[in-house]
Order: structure tokens, then sequence, then C-alpha cells
């Protein structure tokens, strides 16, 4: 399909830089199947479950996988910037690097405090190129490994902030808890689920209570989701892969949810991508475990959701492309076109939709 049949105008003030507080109160769209949209909170969100639905979060928690530091070569140092995307070994990341075209197969990269003094190695972090890729795509090999690598990016890093917040404001403290989920978990992701931003303690006693059971799936969601599609046409795109998880005992749990003709929502277009690719052409869920480069275009039959909870994307990109093949091209459209008209806050720290599996024309 063509790629601008996805693009849409949204004001600069739409965009949210902060999340709202308590997390359960931003506000949230309901697209129905067919009819009017409703204009409605995300503590609504029970209200659109029935006993016996089944709720999917993803349990993956953010790591700070922003880094900053100096290429080494000789006498002569370049400042680099990088953020890791995919985990390939226990030493091991793939990374994009600005400007990668500093950046030499075989050189050393330092990063922490020492890219300040290269006298003080104290909270620093080496790492190797080992591969240059296209659009900036680089494989770092670490100086430390496993655990203690993962120690040495939680020192040097920060939050990675998708660029629509970071271009207007810096990183902060508020950040570091506010870019994690109620069920970070699972180290791994560079951005963050960011549909269940909005869950608080409170209001998953509240989806409980009416009944639908709450089962967590992973998948470490990489930085690629930020990146614009720059091609005409979707078959020409390229997904990067994103590590994910079903466990056997979840998979079998949502299969007797759907056979008892219970629902299964998800919450995110994450939670959406690796329950996808782990169900078969029966629609049966089965165990999954590794990577997953799905993507999702009008057109998609899709297997195992039948509810998204997510939020507000952006133009051009492939989560649009996705939210438009669950509930149609035309359909998402017109409830972003509402959306901006009723001043809703958009991207990860802003509102939320809910959105009804759309199966006739897109």
């Amino acid at each position: 399909m063509r790629v601008d049949l996805f693009d849409f105008d949204l004001p600069e003030d739409r965009v949210a830089l902060r999340p709202v507080e308590p997390r359960d109160a931003a506000r949230m769209l309901v697209v129905p199947a067919a009819g009017a949209f409703l204009d409605r909170g995300v503590r609504d969100f029970p209200d659109f479950l029935k006993p016996g639905d089944a709720l999917v979060v993803n349990d993956t928690r953010v790591i700070p996988a922003r880094l900053r530091g100096v290429r080494v070569r000789g006498e002569a140092a370049a400042r680099i910037d990088v953020t890791l995307h995919k985990r390939e070994g226990e030493d091991r990341w793939r990374a994009f690097a600005r400007p990668a075209k500093k950046l030499n197969v075989g050189e050393r990269v330092r990063f922490g405090d020492a890219s300040e003094s290269m006298a003080c190695l104290l909270g620093s972090l080496d790492a190797e190129v080992l591969e240059k890729g296209e659009g900036g795509e680089i494989l770092l090999g670490f100086s430390f490994t496993g655990a203690a690598l993962d120690e040495a990016i939680e020192r040097v890093g920060q939050m990675p902030l998708p660029p629509y917040i970071s271009s207007k404001r810096g990183e902060d403290t508020r950040d570091a808890s506010d870019y994690q989920t109620l069920f970070a978990d699972k180290s791994g992701a560079v951005a963050a689920p960011t549909a269940s931003l909005h869950f608080t303690p409170a209001l998953v006693a509240a989806i409980e209570a009416r009944g639908v059971a709450v089962h967590r799936v992973t998948l470490h969601v990489g930085a690629g989701t930020f990146l614009p599609v720059k091609v005409d046409d979707t078959d020409e795109h390229r997904m990067h892969a994103e590590h994910g998880i079903v466990t056997r005992e979840v998979a079998e749990a949502l299969n007797e949810t759907r056979a008892r003709g219970g629902r299964v929502a998800a919450a995110g277009t994450t939670s959406l991508r690796i329950l996808e690719s782990a169900a078969g052409e029966d629609g049966r869920l089965r165990a999954f475990g590794g990577d997953t480069s799905i993507f999702i275009t009008p057109g998609y039959r899709f297997r195992a959701v039948d509810l998204l909870l997510t939020n507000f994307h952006l133009p051009r990109s492939t989560l649009f492309m996705l939210v438009s093949a669950f509930a149609g091209l035309e359909r998402m459209k017109a409830a972003y076109a509402h959306a901006i008209a009723e001043k809703y806050r958009f991207y990860s720290y802003g509102d939320a939709c809910l959105l009804f599996r759309n199966d006739g024309p897109t």
C-alpha cells in the first residue's frame, strides 16, 4: 500500500510532553467497529470488558539505552550518541549511532563519565564497532558481558525518550518512573509499551473485579519503533526484529478464554504483535520464544486479539498502519480527526483509544 495513505496533520500542541497525574486520569477515545465514537476516560476501560474476557499486558522493562560517549582514534576524538535497540549476545547490542559516518569497523567508543576526560576511566564503558549497516545501524561489542554489562548500562545510560519528546525537552529524574509501566519486570526494552503507562493498581483491581483475567507476555520493544517509514510502498519497508516470549501457560489460558466465548484484549500494539506472532493459522496460540519482525498493514487477518487499548501514533508510522489494519483505515482517520478536534493528547505520554476489531472492508 502507498505510505502516504497513512499521513495526517497533527498540530504541535497535541504532542504530550508529560503524562497526566494520576496515570489512569488520561482520556480514552472508544472506537467501536461501527457507530459513533465515545469520549471516555481510561478509568472507564473496565466497563467495556465482560466477565470471562482476558487482558494481555507486556511486562518488559525499559533500560537506559541512550549512551553518550567519544570515539577513540589516536589523539582525535569525536562525540558519538547511540541508542541500543536489540541485544545480540551477552556482550553485544545492535544500536543506532549518530553520527554513524564518524565510525569505522574496529574503532572503539568510550561511554560514560570518561567521555569528558580520557584520563579518567571510572564510570566508563567501552565498546568496539563490529559491524556497520544501513541507516546508522551498528553492532557493538562491549568490554563487559552479562550482568556486568547490564549494570554498566544502568550506570552510564539515559532513559531513551522518543524523539518527539527529547527534541522539545531534556530527560529528567521524573522520566525514570514516568516511562516505566506498572508491569515492568523483564529488562530489555528501549522504548516503553506506552498503552500500559495508563495502568494503576486501582485500575487493575477494577479490571479483575469485573471477572477479567490479566496475563503477561514479553516483547522487548526496539528503537526501530520510532523510525519513520522512508519508502513509498509498505511492501518495501523492513521491520527491525524484536525479542518476545509467550509462555505455554499463557497461550493455553488464552485459548481457553476464546473457547469459552471470551475475548482477548491487548494492552498496546506490543502485546498484540507478540500474540499475533504466536498464533497459528487456526487461531490457536502456542508457546513462543524468539525474534519477531511482524509487520501488520490493512488486509492482515487478525487471529489472536479482539480489542486493542493503544495510544495515538505518529503519521506514516508502522503503528498507525497496524491500528488501521485493526479498525479500518478510514475509520482510524476519522477517529484521529475527532481526537485532534477534541484536543486529545498524542503519542507516548498522551491519551488512549480503545479499538474494537473491524473485520470488514478497510
